[in-house]
């Protein structure tokens, strides 16, 4: 017996308003000598990054607003909501209070809304896997997944690995595709392991080479049959040399979003799926994969497009 298919649409996101340049952050010379990077923007990919004073029900607000708007999905047809975050603000006492602000600058109603933000930047793929399993199951037919994130203090805007930005992205999965642009979403797999979760260990192009077997293998799918990996936009030569030997080829990366916007927490894969979406590197009825890692943790999520 068959799955039931399920659809990922609209896709998008929203950065900071503010655009600023690399060498605008404060203490960069002191956390690139901490960090041990030579201090070459071309190398890492130090570019822009985007920052805001807005809140992050702000934010989430806005990506989830413009992701209905792009799905074509009026917002009675959404059943719930899956927020996902780093640093939720606040104590819990105000948790529910943002999750309000965000149901009501959307204009949804009294629908679930569920959590995720143990997964740090892979949060988002995270709470596309559950929102998959919600309407596989016939739960729900209508999710709307939004990640929302921003850097709490300036003076972290770099480590060892990437350069942050502020934003939110967003999409619809939903169990059926939409007339605009629409992905099936033909599966979501995660590698753990669990002795190198704490955040210094190294990212792991095993866990990657894991998580491409289980999508690939169960789809009747090769690497080569994908159009494109959209991953996290970290340093460039990290980006270059984990996915390159996930077994990834250097035409299926796009590096371009590196040095123009940073690393937007868990919302990079999404970016980069929206703007090569309009740059046309993607075709109806081709294959392509969302991606994240994390020590310790990687989730994938591979797409077919069925409309553009």
């Amino acid at each position: 017996m068959s799955e039931p298919a399920v659809f990922l649409r609209g896709p998008g996101y929203v950065l900071g308003e503010n655009e600023v340049d690399h060498t605008a952050i404060a203490n960069l010379a002191d956390l690139a000598r901490r960090f041990k990077l030579a201090p070459q923007p071309a190398l890492w990919g130090w570019g822009t990054i985007r920052t805001t004073k807005r809140d992050l029900a702000d934010l989430a607000a806005e990506t989830g607003s413009a992701t209905l708007a792009a799905a074509g999905a009026r917002q009675a047809e959404i059943d719930a909501l899956v927020l996902c975050s780093n640093r939720i603000p606040g104590p819990a006492e105000g948790h529910g209070q943002f999750v309000a602000d965000v149901l009501d600058g959307i204009g949804l109603g009294d629908i679930p809304a569920y959590g995720v933000n143990l997964n740090r930047c892979v949060n988002l793929l995270a709470g596309i896997d559950v929102a998959r399993a919600f309407v596989m199951s016939g739960r729900h037919r209508a999710v709307l997944v939004i990640t929302t994130d921003k850097v709490a203090d300036d003076a972290d805007r770099m480590s060892q690995f990437a350069l942050f930005s502020d934003g939110a992205a967003s999409c619809v999965i939903a169990a059926a595709p939409g007339k605009t642009a629409s992905f099936e979403v033909l599966g979501c797999a995660t590698a753990q392991d669990k002795a190198t979760l704490e955040w210094t260990s190294q990212i792991s192009s095993d866990l990657a080479r894991d998580v491409n077997d289980r999508l690939l293998t169960a789809a009747g799918l090769e690497l080569g049959d994908l159009a494109a990996l959209l991953h996290a936009n970290l340093y460039t030569p990290l980006v270059v040399m984990k996915e390159r030997q996930a077994g990834f080829s250097a035409s299926q990366l796009y590096l371009d979003n590196i040095a123009r916007i940073g690393h937007c927490f868990a919302a990079d894969p999404l970016i980069n799926l929206a703007d090569r979406m309009k740059l046309g590197h993607l075709e109806t009825g081709g294959y392509c994969m969302l991606a994240s890692s994390v020590p310790g943790s990687r989730i994938g999520v591979l797409l077919k497009e069925v409309h553009q």
